[in-house]
């Protein structure tokens, strides 16, 4: 299964580059928000649609699940069919699927809506990724990574802010409708601009490694995103999805052993640069989507800000993000980019650990100085990580490479939100006792007969409620003091997996360094 060349020639003699470049990243920009901005639209949803919660959240669920098991066969759909005519009907498909979304009258159909937005959306990211990286030649590949890896990094980090601010000053259906301009502008700049790509149409589809593949993927894409609401192995549901993903999972390993063109080339992981990207982008998206995903509810929930203002404060997390890749494109080929993600991976523990320290009345400029950081930190992970995994892959591999990428940076952001959100709900309960168990009429704080004692009186109903109210605050700072200790955690592990990257050497020498490391 190889990707289509899709450009003949040296790449730095590539027409129209600049518009190539501007269509591909605004369709990973879109992919990129289209993940995020859904949520903060979703109460909205829920009282047009008429749906209860549980319900409401299978238009995050569908999307996530189909766009998750139509990533992997995106490197034999672009050999197939050619890479340009798979880009054009993709970009074509999920503009007209997000209007349908946004004009869906019943939670069916939006369901059914966003399960094909999901479908043709898949393929955006590791396309654009792919074209991208045979359009710019290798001096430049760290440049062309920053500029693409900006729609894909800043796109989940800006889209609960962009949808707020759609749904406050409009409605929720143009959280969908705001793809209209982008799509139909980017279509036509690959139309007219993109060179053409041929597809072998004699290549045959590895079924059974798409069916065992999808089991999994689904499997496990339905247990993370279910499994919070559903009170995880306690529910019949969630058990019957882990047990079709680890079968799933099974099931693609035999097959990938036994297989002789099996679904997912296995050249890709014989690459160590590679297959230790790919771990490197699970941990990376187990951080990139959680760690937003907490800052939201923390800021409006316990530090009391307005969702407008919380919005505003998670703002510069994204220009942090895209002032280190900018400047990471621009360093990666003058310094070790090793050295870089080092960096990242330190600037993102610091982050964290600053973090265990915030309460409440933490000074605003601390959080926004902090998420900076945090910011830049992935930036600097992201844009090396790029340029060292795909340094020594073949070109015909780049898109089945990419899906991949795609595929683990998803699974890893489902795997952090899932778990840390799961933390934060029991630690928060589990707090909640055991504060609770010493707040009694016998405690000294309550027995000075003083404003205090009279304001959390557990005796009235109304001193009860405040002062349970109080408990639940600290239950959840220190809950999520606890979040922000296993992200620490998971970060700092990766500094590890560096040590198996090589940096490649440039011109003559690439290619012998791709086929060693082949071997």
């Amino acid at each position: 299964m190889t990707s289509a060349a899709m450009v003949t020639g040296s790449s730095d003699r590539v027409p129209y580059r600049t518009i190539i470049t501007l269509c591909t990243v605004g369709a990973t920009l879109m992919q990129a928000l289209d993940q995020t901005i859904a949520n903060v639209a979703l109460p909205y949803m829920q009282g047009s649609l008429s749906a209860t919660y549980d319900e409401i959240t299978w238009v995050l669920t569908s999307y996530i699940t189909a766009a998750a098991i139509m990533t992997a066969p995106v490197g034999w759909l672009a050999s197939r069919f050619g890479r340009k005519y798979l880009f054009i009907t993709c970009l074509i498909g999920f503009t007209i699927t997000s209007m349908m979304c946004g004009a869906a009258q019943s939670l069916t159909q939006m369901v059914a809506f966003r399960v094909l937005q999901g479908v043709f959306g898949a393929a955006l990211v590791p396309l654009s990724q792919s074209t991208m990286m045979d359009i710019y030649p290798v001096e430049q590949r760290g440049k062309a990574m920053a500029i693409w890896g900006v729609g894909v990094m800043v796109g989940p980090i800006l889209g609960p802010t962009l949808g707020g601010y759609l749904t406050e000053m409009y409605n929720w259906r143009y959280v969908f409708y705001i793809n209209l301009p982008f799509g139909i502008l980017a279509t036509l700049g690959l139309i007219f601009c993109m060179p053409r790509s041929f597809g072998n149409f004699g290549l045959r589809f590895d079924w059974i490694g798409f069916a065992v593949l999808s089991l999994a993927i689904g499997g496990l894409q339905m247990m993370l995103d279910r499994g919070q609401n559903q009170d995880w192995f306690s529910s019949t549901e969630v058990i019957a999805e882990a047990v079709i993903g680890g079968l799933g999972v099974y099931l693609f390993i035999v097959h990938m052993i036994t297989a002789k063109k099996p679904f997912i080339p296995t050249i890709l992981f014989k690459d160590r640069n590679f297959a230790a990207g790919l771990l490197l982008m699970f941990a990376t998206g187990t951080i990139l989507v959680s760690s937003s995903s907490l800052m939201a509810p923390w800021l409006q929930n316990l530090a009391n800000y307005p969702v407008e203002t919380a919005g505003l404060i998670m703002a510069p997390r994204g220009i942090g993000t895209m002032t280190a890749m900018l400047t990471g494109g621009r360093l990666s080929t003058r310094l070790d980019p090793r050295k870089l993600m080092a960096g990242g991976i330190l600037a993102l523990a610091w982050s964290m650990w600053e973090m265990t320290s915030w309460t409440p009345d933490v000074a605003q400029w601390t959080i926004v100085i902090t998420i900076i950081v945090q910011g830049a930190g992935l930036g600097f992970v992201f844009l090396p990580l790029q340029v060292l995994a795909f340094a020594t892959l073949p070109p015909q591999y780049r898109t089945d490479g990419a899906s991949l990428f795609s595929l683990f940076r998803n699974i890893g952001a489902a795997v952090g939100v899932s778990v840390t959100s799961s933390m934060l709900a029991h630690n928060t309960q589990v707090l909640h006792e055991s504060i609770g168990a010493s707040v009694t009429p016998f405690n000294r704080a309550l027995q000075d007969g003083g404003i205090i004692s009279r304001m959390w009186n557990p005796a009235h109903a109304h001193g009860a409620a405040a002062l349970d109210q109080l408990v639940n605050q600290q239950a959840q700072i220190i809950a999520y003091i606890d979040d922000y200790w296993l992200m620490i955690f998971t970060t700092l592990p990766s500094l590890l997996l560096l040590l198996l990257l090589r940096r490649p050497r440039l011109g003559a020498n690439a290619p012998a360094e791709a086929h060693a490391a082949m071997d």
